[in-house]
């Protein structure tokens, strides 16, 4: 998609990610953004239906399938062109900068998303929550605040959804009122219609970083002490099968991505998701995507189906995006048989509660399979299991890292390995804490030595205190 900078715009350089330095810094970032917002959409009533007027007339005025062979300046010299002639007719007055303005307007109506195009442009902004037509929140800094931006009416906003899931080749009507969808950045995308939205449609999109958010740049942030990232550097490498657990919006993709860098590029990767998200920097990539039942109810492809295709395709590794279901007993049998180092995640709040998830997901998967038997299963696929967390000042921070050792009559055991205890909140609203060591040498150091991989012994002593 062509970028189009919208003027009177504030740009904030600050990653996606990272929280302010302080307190004033993000209020006054916070002024500067929602100032700018105020500044792009005066009269946005107006604006609107003047934009959205504008936009059919385009419609019938212009070849579409012309389109695909212009550039973005040809279309915006050809869009303002007729917009001029059209404004004339209606007698509006606009000067040159309101002009430039509805122009790039009616191109993101044409072109892209309509007024959700600049809350995507915006690097500051991580979360946007549409309410209804005239209801839009973001999430900025691990904050939510009211937007400027709205839609004309519920059937302009019905229309954006359209367009986002028929890119991906989903649907979304009243036969089939919600939807997960990505845009093609990578970003999630969830919806949902009437008859089950009562006040208007809803949408929520969680966006993607365009550059992927490496280790280096969680360690850059905080969530990641440097010899944490070690050890998960060393997990990955020496084939260690790995479960990431967290809450929703806890960061648990982003710390996959990162963590899937240090796969060998000569490994083959399958990896499957309900809506692609993984972003993957290796060549030797193959993706695979869940399909929804048609409107006949037919032609579902689930995640299960994907994972048991999977074992028929060769991969040394596989990646589940996140299980939820049945497929979770098929990914543990794929652990259990010659795809060391697959990884996968599960929402969960503690590590121990993820291995309950799983058992759980494997009652789903409609296998008789006692609860011993399906136990033995997990302890014996799953070798570490990292839990990340979202606290209470926005920030994601990897809260611990545990290994499974097996089972000890019908429980799994698992022992904590690094943790990050919490010491309070600073005056300016942030989480303070400490990476640290429980002291235990984990039984997966020995793979680290079978792989030619040595950590100094210090880094697993009581007393060792991880830089954060």
């Amino acid at each position: 998609m062509w970028q189009v900078r919208k003027p009177g715009r504030v740009r904030v350089s600050q990653a996606d990610d990272e929280a302010p330095s302080s307190a004033e810094q993000r209020q006054a970032e916070h002024r500067l953004v929602t100032i700018g917002d105020a500044a792009a959409f005066t009269d946005r009533d107006a604006q609107t239906e003047l934009k959205v007027q504008l936009h059919q007339s385009l419609i019938d005025l212009i070849n579409l399938s012309a389109l695909e062979k212009m550039s973005r300046q040809q279309i915006e010299a050809e869009v303002g062109h007729i917009i001029h002639e059209e404004l004339a007719k209606q007698n509006h007055a606009l000067n040159a900068a309101e002009r430039k303005q509805l122009v790039g307007d009616v191109l993101d109506e044409l072109l892209g998303l309509g007024p959700l195009e600049p809350l995507l442009k915006d690097p500051t902004i991580t979360d946007i929550l549409v309410n209804g037509p005239t209801n839009v929140f973001v999430e900025r800094y691990g904050v939510l605040e009211p937007s400027p931006i709205r839609f004309r009416d519920e059937k302009h906003l019905v229309r954006i959804i359209q367009k986002i899931v028929s890119d991906v080749g989903r649907r979304i009507d009243e036969s089939s009122p919600m939807v997960d969808a990505r845009l093609a950045d990578g970003s999630r995308v969830n919806a949902v219609v009437p008859p089950l939205a009562l006040d208007g449609s809803l949408l929520s999109i969680r966006k993607f970083a365009r550059v992927p958010i490496s280790m280096d740049r969680l360690i850059e942030i905080g969530s990641i002490p440097p010899q944490l990232a070690e050890v998960l550097k060393a997990v990955v490498a020496s084939r260690r099968n790995v479960l990431i657990s967290g809450g929703t919006g806890s960061g648990k993709t982003t710390l996959l991505n990162a963590m899937s860098a240090y796969i060998d590029g000569r490994e083959r990767i399958v990896t499957i998701e309900d809506s692609a998200e993984l972003q993957l920097q290796q060549r030797h990539v193959v993706r695979l995507e869940t399909r929804p039942a048609n409107i006949e109810g037919r032609g579902e492809i689930s995640q299960r189906d994907l994972v048991k295709n999977a074992l028929r395709m060769r991969p040394d590794r596989i990646i589940v995006g996140e299980v939820r279901a049945g497929e979770a007993f098929d990914m543990l049998q794929a652990m259990n048989t010659g795809h060391e180092g697959s990884m996968t995640t599960v929402h969960a709040n503690t590590p121990r509660d993820a291995l309950s998830r799983v058992e759980q997901m494997i009652g789903m998967s409609g296998i008789d399979i006692p609860a011993r038997s399906a136990r033995g299963q997990i302890a014996s696929a799953i070798h570490v299991v990292v839990q990340v967390a979202r606290l209470g000042d926005g920030r994601r921070r990897l809260m611990s890292v545990s290994e499974i050792t097996g089972m000890e009559g019908d429980v799994i055991t698992v022992q904590e390995i690094f943790r990050f205890r919490q010491t309070g909140v600073d005056p300016e609203g942030r989480v303070t804490g400490q990476f640290e060591a429980t002291g235990i040498r984990p039984r997966f150091v020995d793979q680290f030595v079978t792989h030619g991989i040595r950590l100094p012994a210090s880094l697993f002593r009581p007393d060792a205190q991880l830089d954060s």
